[in-house]
C-alpha cells in the first residue's frame, strides 16, 4: 500500500540492466569444457529477454509480492534502454528511470547451461555514472524502507573508498528509513577488485540496517585467503557445498556486524540462508537472532538468475509486514526456491499464502551446510 500522499513504501535503487538469456538444450551430463569449446557451434533455443540487476529483480520481486515500490536507476537513450523501460512499464511498477543522452544501457548475457552454475557477460553501461545526484531524496522521504543493490558494479559508488555510497546511506538514514544493502560478485580482473572493500564496508555499514550479501561475495571482500581456501577445497564445485556454519558462515557474519551492520543476512546458495543480528537491534523482537534456514527443494530448476535478489525482496516484504525474523527467513528461502522454476526472476514467484501452505504441508528442505 501507499501512504496518504501516494508515496511508495519501498524505494529500490542502484544497478539495472537488460538480461539476455539463451535457453540451452544440452543434456546436463557434459563437461563445460566440451560444451563451450572454442570454434564450436552450439545450438540454443529462443532467448529470454528480461529486466535484470538488483533494481529490477528485487524491486519487481517486491512489487509482485504485493509491495508498493518505486524503482530508481538510469539507462541510456538507446534500444536496450527503450526495451528495458517498456518492460518495467508493463509490470505496472512505479519508476524514476531517466534516459541519458550519450550513455549506454547496461546489459548482461546470462550463460546458464543445464547442470552448471550460470555465468555472465556484463556491460555496466551508465550504472558506472549513477551517483547521489541521480537520487530523488524528496521521493525517498515518504517511504519506509530503502534498498540499494550492486555498488560492486557501479564505479561512482566504489571509487574513493566508497565515499559516495556512505554519503548516500547517511542521507537516507537522516530521513528515518530502514535500509538494506546488497552486493554482487566482483570480477577479479576489474577496477573494483583493486578496492579496499573492508574499508568501504566499514564506512557504509553503520548506516545499514540489513546487510544482505552472499557468502562468496563477503568472503572475497573480507578474507581473500579464506575465499581462496574455499575455492581450492571445492575443486570447481559450488563453494556452498563445503562451507561450515561455525567456521565460515558465522565468522563472516560476525565480521560484518562488527563493521557496523545491525543485521546480516548471508545468502548461501543451494544450502540456504543465515541471519544474525546485533543483541541491541533497534526493532522489537529482532535482537540477538542467529539462525540458519535450509533451502527448499524446488519443483524444477530452469535458471537461478535472480533467486538471491527475489529472496531478499521476500525478506524485506515480510519484515515490513511485521513477520517474525524466523518467518522472514523462511519466506525468503521459499521465494528463492520458487524463483528458479522459471528462466526469468519474477514469473515463478508465489504469494506468501501459497508458500506458507507448502511449508506447512512439509515442503522438503535440502540439508547441505556442515555444522
Amino acid at each position: 500500500m501507499k501512504d496518504q500522499e501516494g508515496k511508495s513504501n519501498v524505494v529500490v535503487a542502484g544497478h539495472i540492466s537488460l538480461d539476455i538469456t539463451p535457453v540451452f538444450k544440452n543434456s546436463g551430463s557434459q563437461k563445460l569444457s566440451s560444451l563451450l569449446r572454442p570454434g564450436k557451434l552450439l545450438r540454443v533455443g529462443k532467448a529470454q529477454v528480461s529486466t535484470g540487476g538488483a533494481v529490477s529483480n528485487t524491486g519487481l520481486g517486491l512489487h509482485a509480492l504485493g509491495g508498493s515500490v518505486l524503482l530508481m536507476a538510469k539507462v541510456g537513450h538507446d534500444d536496450f534502454g527503450l526495451i528495458l523501460k517498456e518492460k518495467i512499464r508493463q509490470s505496472g511498477c512505479e519508476s524514476s528511470i531517466p534516459e541519458v543522452e550519450g550513455e549506454s544501457t547496461s546489459y548482461t548475457v546470462v550463460i546458464a547451461p543445464k547442470g552448471f552454475d550460470r555465468f555472465f557477460l556484463h556491460d555496466p553501461g551508465c550504472n558506472d555514472t549513477f551517483c547521489c545526484n541521480d537520487v530523488d531524496f524528496d521521493r525517498i522521504s515518504g517511504a519506509s524502507h530503502f534498498h540499494f543493490g550492486y555498488p560492486t558494479l557501479m564505479r561512482r559508488f566504489y571509487q574513493n573508498d566508497g565515499e559516495e555510497l556512505a554519503d548516500l546511506f547517511r542521507r537516507v538514514k537522516e530521513l528515518s528509513l530502514t535500509t538494506s544493502l546488497d552486493l554482487t560478485a566482483v570480477d577479479p580482473d576489474s577496477e573494483a577488485a583493486g578496492c579496499d572493500w573492508e574499508k568501504i564496508l566499514a564506512s557504509v555499514l553503520p548506516y545499514v540496517d540489513f546487510f544482505v550479501p552472499s557468502i562468496e561475495e563477503l568472503g572475497y571482500m573480507l578474507d581473500r585467503n579464506l575465499y581462496d581456501k574455499w575455492q581450492e577445497k571445492a575443486g570447481g564445485d559450488d563453494i556452498t557445498s563445503i562451507l561450515s556454519l561455525s567456521e565460515d558462515v558465522e565468522v563472516l557474519a560476525d565480521r560484518a556486524l562488527n563493521l557496523g551492520a545491525k543485521a546480516v543476512l548471508l545468502k548461501c546458495g543451494a544450502a540456504g540462508m543465515y541471519l544474525k543480528t546485533r543483541p541491541e537491534h533497534f526493532m522489537e523482537g529482532w535482537g540477538g537472532i542467529a539462525c540458519f534456514q535450509n533451502s527448499f527443494v524446488p519443483d524444477r530448476i530452469l535458471s537461478a538468475t535472480g533467486a538471491g535478489d527475489t529472496s531478499i525482496a521476500a525478506f524485506i516484504k515480510a519484515m515490513l509486514d511485521g513477520a517474525r525474523p524466523e518467518e522472514c527467513l523462511e519466506l525468503a528461502a521459499a521465494t528463492g526456491a520458487s524463483c528458479v522454476t522459471e528462466y526469468d526472476a519474477i514469473s515463478g514467484l508465489l504469494p506468501f499464502e501459497t508458500l506458507r501452505e507448502k511449508i506447512q504441508k512439509g515442503w522438503e528442505q535440502q540439508k547441505i551446510i556442515h555444522p
